[in-house]
């Protein structure tokens, strides 16, 4: 299954086509990245329990110039969701000498966009390696779930769509990937179980997961990474495919506009995250030539004017540190990499180092 699974990972890399609801054109991959084996297979039926955990910080060693760097491994799980009733699927990234040495790691969830695979962020997997090689990045566990609702158009919701014969219902995505996945993978894996130690990251519908998950629950993540992420305001336009397979339906209402402007940040600013007092960090990353809508109307629809709209609000809000970075190229990896190279570096000044 892995090997096939890999195979069209590697293909559809090549094309640059993830995603397609945002985008105008593809881009090419401006660097080859080698893909990892995944070695081992998880399942939720380890139990780990959690000692505490010390406040210190681990140091960590500069590899000699030259030498091969140390690798992480790639595992495959899954979980039963109790908001799904089904089985989710993850990849999971663990750091060089995590069976060995005993620590407790902080860990990011890395959300991928429409249509997409959780595979698909196994492209940083050797940025991940070389970044904590080098001592710029803690080490680290990344987890990427795999998110094939709504038709792989969930937008990491739960979704009141009642489905059609077209169109399947919706499903408790976000309170599965919120309570469940975390519940799982704090009991199966050495993490730092509190929010100082959690983060999310995603790009393109992912980017929007990840803003969400952030900004809705505060008190679980303590910074984040949204990139070329669909944050339409007021509403997105007409052809997004935000609006095409009932991730904010309401009943028999394929788009309903006031689910969605209920679940995006001009609600949550005031709502959630200024209410809450607790420190939040994101770095927000898009290209300057992503799709751009044809429609006169749809000019601010724009994936870079709508990142630094919410760039704009952020920094308004006391309790929040943002980062903007616009990026020459499309909606596409040869974005995405770079801008997760120093999205990882920035957001892990927040986060809790390894520890016993």
């Amino acid at each position: 299954m892995w090997v096939a699974a890999l195979l069209v990972f590697a293909l559809t890399l090549g094309g640059c086509a993830l995603d397609q609801s945002h985008m105008g054109r593809t881009g090419a991959i401006s660097t080859a990245t080698p893909l990892p084996t995944v070695v081992a297979r998880t399942s939720a039926t380890a139990q780990t329990a959690v000692p505490p955990r010390a406040a210190a910080p681990t140091a960590m060693p500069t590899p000699t110039p030259g030498a091969s760097l140390p690798a992480g491994t790639v595992q495959e799980g899954h979980f039963r969701s109790v908001a799904l009733d089904s089985d989710v699927h993850y990849v999971v990234y663990l750091p060089h000498n995590y069976a060995t040495s005993g620590l407790r790691y902080p860990v990011i969830y890395l959300l991928h966009g429409k249509s997409g695979r959780m595979s698909d962020w196994l492209y940083v997997k050797s940025d991940l390696d070389r970044l904590i090689a080098e001592g710029k990045i803690p080490p680290m566990i990344a987890v990427l779930p795999d998110a094939p609702y709504s038709k792989g158009a969930s937008y990491y919701v739960d979704s009141a769509y009642a489905g059609s014969e077209t169109v399947p219902a919706g499903q408790k995505v976000e309170t599965a990937f919120t309570r469940d996945a975390i519940a799982h993978i704090d009991a199966t894996y050495r993490t730092i179980p509190t929010r100082e130690g959690r983060a999310v990251g995603g790009y393109s519908m992912g980017g929007w997961g990840a803003m969400r998950y952030a900004l809705a629950h505060p008190d679980l993540y303590r910074a984040s990474i949204v990139l070329s992420p669909a944050v339409y305001i007021p509403l997105p336009p007409a052809e997004s495919g935000m609006r095409a397979l009932g991730a904010f339906g309401k009943g028999s209402t394929l788009f309903d506009e006031a689910t969605y402007q209920s679940q995006n940040y001009l609600e949550l600013l005031p709502r959630v995250v200024r209410p809450s007092k607790l420190p939040l960090a994101m770095f927000i990353a898009a290209g300057d030539d992503e799709h751009h809508y044809g429609r006169p109307e749809d000019v601010e629809h724009d994936m870079d004017l709508e990142s630094h709209h919410l760039y704009s609000r952020l920094v308004r809000t006391e309790n929040v540190s943002a980062e903007l970075r616009i990026m020459q190229g499309t909606h596409c990896w040869e974005v995405w990499q770079p801008a997760f190279v120093e999205g990882i570096q920035y957001i892990s000044k927040f986060l809790k180092a390894p520890a016993p």
